[in-house]
């Protein structure tokens, strides 16, 4: 069973030039080679094989098929004989899905003792992937170029990143984030213009009155609370604390638990699979959701705290594209230092971090919550597990946007934390602290972030480079000043490609 479904078309270049029988052999090894593919575990869609193009009425005619099919996610294309690209040109200028260009060839070695010219002609993947390049980099188009045996390793995650960048990218053209309330008053960096995002990359922001809302959790009934309750018994260890009541804390887990559902009600009658809220704007809740929202991020929704959509939008993303692979992902914020013999970073928020990154099974405690509020609010607690991951932004710069990521390792704490309410999660960047908050503030970005252990790198630039826009990369081999150079190229390049 593949992780999506959607899938994936596969697209081999030819002409009428070598005749029947060469075009039998290219079909056969076409075939071969997507079937080989979706036998790979890696491989985390099918690949459909659609034939053998052999003309610009039938390339334009399978790149039609595939605008127009909301289960087609993107193209591959292989040229396995020569393909003259000049036919290329009214399919590739109307193609509105990823595609990737895979660089193969269907043979491994050479057939040393038995190669001709015959053979030469029917395996010209060499020299016709350079002419399908050629058109490509004419037309000044945005695609991944994959190169190496199809039966690669490597290749194959290659492959894979780029088809959970076109499966994230498929996500966003339908995504739709509801903001209830509005942005954090005077915030900068999570507000922006939401038709200059729904142009660049699909998704659609709708905003809804918190009263909305409060109709939908009004409308929960008993007997959905209790079924909640018990989930929360069930999957996690309620803890009865010094603030609350072994009775008072149930208490509290059900106002949390009416607000889940009536949040997930309101979410699924709007078709949304994010939204944001905003401690300003509570007017007839019971409190900033906590526990509630966590619960929802490791359902799959994205969130963003205090109206930031943009963050919502890809942490709802990346959690599609994240579909099957171990690591969690979750909002972020880089919220405060330790200055040590190594720096780090302790990320959180106030409530809200998603319990795919925990390290073990969460606690569920009753803390006050005094930003905004002061009430009881339940929410789950843990450290994040230790390891490899990337914190990602994308912030608005008015004309344009810019994706910013930094790669990180987590860490386990070296003390215990017995008085900080909230999950949280350790973390050094790459290459230091010094040098990572430093290019990130060079950069613009935020203090909210995606932060994943599941999604690469890889994944980031495919989609980048699937939506056009610009990314930068802040790790092992950064330095301050070659890193301002490259903002300013990039300034530079963006100001004369509008």
């Amino acid at each position: 069973m593949k992780a999506f479904n959607k899938k994936i078309w596969f697209v081999t270049g030819s002409q009428h030039l070598y005749g029947p029988k060469v075009l039998e052999e290219v079909d056969a090894n076409s075939n071969n080679i997507v079937a080989g593919l979706n036998r790979k575990e890696q491989i985390s869609a099918e690949i459909v094989y659609m034939g053998t193009a052999k003309g610009a009425g039938e390339i334009l005619d399978i790149v039609q098929k595939a605008n127009n099919d909301p289960e087609c996610a993107g193209i591959i294309t292989w040229m396995h004989t020569f393909s003259p690209a000049k036919m290329w040109i009214a399919g590739l200028s109307q193609l509105n899905k990823p595609f990737a260009h895979l660089h193969t060839q269907f043979n491994a070695g050479l057939p040393w003792d038995s190669i001709n010219m015959n053979f030469m002609n029917t395996n010209q993947s060499a020299h016709g992937c350079r002419e399908f390049g050629f058109i490509g980099a004419a037309m000044e188009l945005d695609r991944k170029v994959i190169v190496g045996h199809w039966q690669d390793g490597e290749v194959h995650k290659e492959l894979d990143d780029w088809i959970r960048a076109a499966m994230g990218w498929a996500e966003a053209q339908t995504l739709r984030v509801a903001r209830f309330g509005d942005n954090m008053r005077n915030v900068a960096v999570t507000d922006g213009n939401k038709v200059s995002a729904q142009i660049q990359f699909g998704f659609e922001v709708h905003g809804y009155g918190v009263g909305e809302l409060v109709k939908f959790i009004d409308k929960v009934e008993d007997k959905d609370v209790d079924v909640l309750l018990d989930v929360y018994h069930t999957q996690y260890d309620v803890v009865i604390g010094d603030l609350a009541s072994e009775e008072e804390t149930n208490e509290l887990l059900r106002k949390e638990a009416r607000l889940e559902l009536g949040m997930k009600a309101f979410l699924e009658d709007k078709g949304c699979m994010a939204y944001t809220n905003c401690f300003e704007d509570l007017t007839g809740m019971s409190g900033l959701p906590g526990l509630a929202t966590q619960r929802l991020m490791e359902q799959g929704y994205g969130y963003g705290g205090e109206g930031d959509w943009k963050t919502a939008a890809f942490t709802r993303i990346m959690k599609v594209m994240a579909t099957g692979l171990a690591g969690g992902t979750s909002f972020m914020e880089d919220y405060t230092y330790n200055f040590a013999d190594v720096d780090q970073v302790l990320g959180a928020h106030m409530l809200e971090v998603c319990p795919t990154i925990a390290n073990k099974k969460p606690t569920i405690e009753i803390h006050r919550h005094t930003i905004g509020c002061n009430v009881l609010v339940p929410r789950m607690l843990f450290t994040g597990k230790e390891g490899y991951g990337i914190n990602i932004s994308v912030i608005d710069l008015g004309p344009r946007f810019r994706m910013i990521m930094n790669e990180v390792e987590a860490v386990r704490p070296e003390k215990e934390m017995p008085h900080l309410p909230v999950a949280s999660t350790l973390w050094e960047p790459l290459p230091s602290l010094k040098v990572a908050a430093g290019a990130w503030i060079h950069a613009g970005g935020a203090h909210h972030t995606t932060f994943s252990q599941a999604v690469t790198p890889e994944m980031m630039y495919d989609f980048a480079t699937i939506a056009g826009i610009e990314i930068v990369n802040i790790n092992e081999n950064t330095q301050i000043q070659s890193f301002k150079q490259e903002l300013s190229h990039n300034a530079l390049y963006y100001r004369l490609n509008k």
